[in-house]
């Protein structure tokens, strides 16, 4: 379809050059050549492009692709039940005309015959995705799925399809990390989960391979998979995930992944990539809003072997939802991979920065930011209930941060009550451990945030301390 634009584009030119003049419209013509031009180089290769699009540029891209969907055919009929009927213009729009989703019955990853614009969006939209994962640190990704679910469904989706090999399994070896998540996925694909405390090394909270290794041997053939973390909340640090492929490959059993928000951290995707190199990885899972700043609703599975995912896609029922695609792929190419390129950077620099105010105000206060070396996302405060005035209930920190427009942070007392999920009991739930010493506050750096966004938490947190502490 772009060949045909272009060659349109040459005829129609020359009556335009009769209306308007020569120059001019030669002139505008490269404008919409080039615009061609960048739409061919993304469909033949299916990466970033280096600078991204205008918004101009993506919507007719989008309108383009529309057009090849049967719904906006020129003088078409419906005669099923589902043809792309939308009743509100307002949502039409929010949509851009596409209204058949992805996939096909029997395939979430299958090309629809009525959808060829909405299909060849999913396929570019894979590959984009590939390279960013690639960039990002994961270069022996060979293949990957964006779901138009959640990261939880994900999880959930990548066990069922772990079960279909394995339909006798059904235990899954899960090191702790205090996320109701991960607790849910494995009991609702039927499975009992097996939790493995995290070992306290100086502040850090650290995988306890031994246990792991104890558990592979107990369970044997009953083992599903080991269910492993990345990105996680300080002091809980990643997990071991080169020793437990390496356990994994050894014992003959699968491993996920869960490493939410881990892509915009290349410790992370270093940690995966090692792990697939050296072990065993079969499926890694991470969220789209957590790591590209779009609306909540959309996950990427993927996996070092093309065939995992053909497989899985097929195990998806029905068809989904176009929009979090939709919203990945406009997102992807108006960032650019210099665009995506600079992002990553400035969540270094924003971690490092967030260190060291944290660590000012620590001084302060008499109190200290945890010493967690292999967390690059999350850094946590220590709080020493001796130092607040008393009757100061430690928990009441995060309320008064969301009411100054302070959010994302959370306190945890390590004294917390017990969660239980299912048959799975956790003791002083959101800690990661049912020993951890010392109650803090945690903040992320995460992907979008910004060094005056930093200054501003770091003040209004130092103005509730203030209020309540005994020390200055």
């Amino acid at each position: 379809f772009i060949q045909s634009n272009l060659r349109d584009m040459e005829h129609s030119s020359e009556s335009a050059k009769k209306l308007v003049g020569d120059s001019y419209i030669s002139q505008g013509c490269n404008s919409l050549r080039s615009a061609d031009n960048a739409i061919k180089h993304l469909v033949e290769q299916r990466r970033l492009p280096q600078q991204g699009w205008s918004d101009l540029n993506i919507e007719r891209c989008l309108n383009e692709i529309a057009l090849m969907d049967s719904n906006n055919f020129q003088g078409n009929v419906g005669a099923g039940e589902r043809e792309g009927r939308v009743y509100s213009r307002l949502v039409q729009r929010r949509n851009y005309h596409l209204a058949h989703g992805m996939g096909r019955s029997g395939d979430i990853a299958a090309n629809q015959p009525k959808a060829a614009g909405s299909a060849l969006m999913c396929r570019i939209t894979e590959g984009l995705v590939l390279d960013v994962l690639h960039n990002a640190g994961c270069n022996k990704t060979q293949a990957c799925l964006v779901l138009p679910v959640a990261t939880g469904m994900a999880l959930l989706t990548s066990l069922l399809f772990l079960k279909q090999s394995a339909p006798k399994a059904d235990v899954v070896i899960w090191p702790r990390i205090d996320q109701g998540t991960c607790v849910k996925a494995p009991q609702t694909a039927g499975c009992h989960l097996v939790v493995v405390e995290p070992v306290i090394q100086g502040d850090s909270l650290v995988t306890n391979l031994q246990e792991i290794e104890e558990l592979l041997r107990q369970y044997g053939d009953r083992v599903l998979c080991v269910l492993s973390t990345t990105s996680c909340f300080a002091p809980r640090t990643p997990d071991k995930l080169v020793q437990i492929s390496k356990l994994c490959k050894e014992y003959n059993t699968a491993h996920l992944v869960n490493n939410a928000y881990g892509i915009q951290c290349s410790r992370c995707m270093g940690l995966i990539n090692s792990a697939a190199q050296q072990g065993r990885v079969d499926l890694f899972v991470q969220s789209l809003d957590k790591n590209f700043m779009v609306p909540v609703g959309g996950s990427i599975v993927a996996s070092f072997d093309k065939d995992t995912i053909s497989r899985l896609s097929q195990t998806y029922p029905g068809r989904g939802s176009s929009g979090p695609i939709l919203d990945l792929f406009i997102t992807l190419l108006s960032m650019g991979a210099e665009g995506w390129n600079d992002l990553l950077k400035q969540r270094k620099q924003v971690y490092t920065h967030l260190k060291s105010r944290l660590q000012e105000v620590a001084v302060t206060f008499k109190e200290r930011v945890l010493d967690t070396p292999d967390n690059h996302i999350s850094l946590a405060f220590s709080l020493t209930q001796a130092n607040y005035k008393e009757g100061t209930q430690l928990t009441e920190l995060g309320s008064k941060l969301f009411l100054r427009n302070v959010t994302g942070a959370r306190v945890v007392t390590c004294a917390g009550s017990s969660k239980t999920v299912g048959h799975v009991t956790l003791q002083h739930f959101g800690c990661h451990s049912n020993t951890y010493h010392t109650p803090y506050i945690t903040f992320a750096a995460a992907v979008g945030m910004t060094e005056p966004e930093v200054d501003t938490i770091v003040h209004k947190f130092s103005q509730i301390l203030r209020k309540i502490s005994t020390v200055v």
